[in-house]
């Protein structure tokens, strides 16, 4: 009733809608933040015992709502930890007030870290740590982490929508919703995954998910990593060959990162799974596509920056690039006026290749474990520090 009466009585003063879902985090009348007229947010420190201080726990922005969501959910019993989250442009006048903060699409600046002057740990709901100037935290003695992917099932999510786009694309879904509009039986003809060459570009956490989950197809795996090790050791299902615990030709050809052009002359389908940093950044150019097989279909699943958006539009008009299936963007929120729209064989999720019940549950839980165990001093688990 007093959350309801809060919001009745802000939409009449038009305070923003996101900093009044924030006050949902706990329903306990132990903790509570109150809003001055300037919309300046505090935090009050309110336990029963009157003598526990409270860990805050930031989550950046509204996206991904189900991250925060799951967390205060696992944490609902523990009044002495907070979960907020906090509009994008309204992060920097509070983080002050954090201890711990996860990033998610957020872009943390040595600005916005100086003025983190309680936060001991900076994570990500996820893998990706591209948006956070870890050096910036590193100096102001704040510690940074992602979830690895591997423990959560974050990597067999994306690797499953990386086969849900292939599909799509290999089986026309496009042209397949216009026919049931227009009462057509039997048409589009589509292709199937069997005897294709698949060339998995950075084989990760996920790139190894993918390639355990594309052998029952019969298809042939290409990958390309920096380094491979001398036998790969990854848990296997049974459709997998295997010899003495080791996954036996999982992968059919393997190549470094001077190979990929090699490879994508060679594949009909290319999955971009490689991790976005300064090297990788518009790695798929003109010059790749180019290199790629005449209608050969093009997956991404890891970050929209590893893909040139002129590249990428200029060879679908042309019509050498068959497809594009994607799950992030050049600009998140996607577009939805963008003129590649126009073609009819793409198609674009939204960032949800790894927004699944089992992987946000299995994150959910290992941030709300760091914000107890932050809480209680004690050895942070589930987490990789990469500072």
């Amino acid at each position: 009733m007093f959350l309801s009466c809060i919001r009745r009585k802000a939409g009449t003063v038009g305070v923003n809608k996101y900093l009044v879902h924030g006050l949902t985090c706990f329903t306990s009348p132990l903790l509570h933040r109150s809003f001055s007229g300037d919309m300046s947010l505090k935090v009050e420190k309110r336990d029963a015992d009157n003598d526990k201080p409270i860990t805050r726990v930031l989550f950046c922005g509204p996206h991904f709502p189900a991250s925060q969501n799951y967390t205060r959910e696992y944490l609902e019993k523990y009044p002495y930890i907070q979960v907020d989250d906090v509009p994008l442009k309204d992060v920097p006048d509070h983080i002050g007030n954090y201890h711990l903060c996860v990033v998610k699409n957020m872009r943390l600046d040595s600005n916005v870290i100086s003025r983190a002057n309680q936060m001991k740990l900076i994570m990500q709901f996820g893998v990706g740590l591209e948006g956070v100037d870890i050096d910036a935290a590193t100096k102001h003695g704040i510690k940074v982490a992602r979830i690895p992917s591997d423990a959560t099932g974050n990597a067999a999510s994306c690797a499953e929508m990386a086969i849900y786009l292939m599909l799509g694309l290999l089986r026309k879904q496009n042209e397949m919703q216009i026919s049931v509009k227009q009462k057509k039986l039997g048409e589009p003809v589509g292709e199937t995954l069997l005897g294709q060459t698949v060339f998995i570009m950075g084989f990760g956490n996920i790139g190894i998910d993918l390639a355990k989950r594309l052998k029952p197809f019969g298809v042939k795996i290409i990958a390309t990593k920096r380094s491979w090790a001398s036998n790969l050791q990854v848990p296997v299902l049974k459709a997998c060959p295997i010899q003495n615990g080791v996954v036996d030709d999982l992968v059919d050809k393997k190549g470094s990162h001077e190979d990929i052009y090699e490879f994508a002359h060679q594949a009909d389908i290319v999955v971009c799974c490689l991790s976005l940093n300064k090297e990788t950044v518009g790695i798929v150019n003109k010059s790749f596509i180019s290199s790629m097989k005449k209608g050969a279909l093009l997956v991404n699943i890891a970050r929209g920056s590893l893909l040139d958006y002129e590249a990428v539009v200029h060879h679908l008009e042309s019509g050498h690039l068959g497809g594009l299936g994607i799950d992030v963007a050049w600009t998140e929120p996607f577009d939805p006026d963008d003129p590649i729209l126009k073609f009819k064989n793409i198609i674009i999720t939204p960032h949800v290749a790894g927004v699944t019940e089992h992987s946000y549950r299995s994150m959910a839980k290992i941030v709300g474990d760091v914000a107890l165990q932050l809480h209680a001093g004690t050895p942070l688990t589930g987490i990789e520090l990469v500072n």
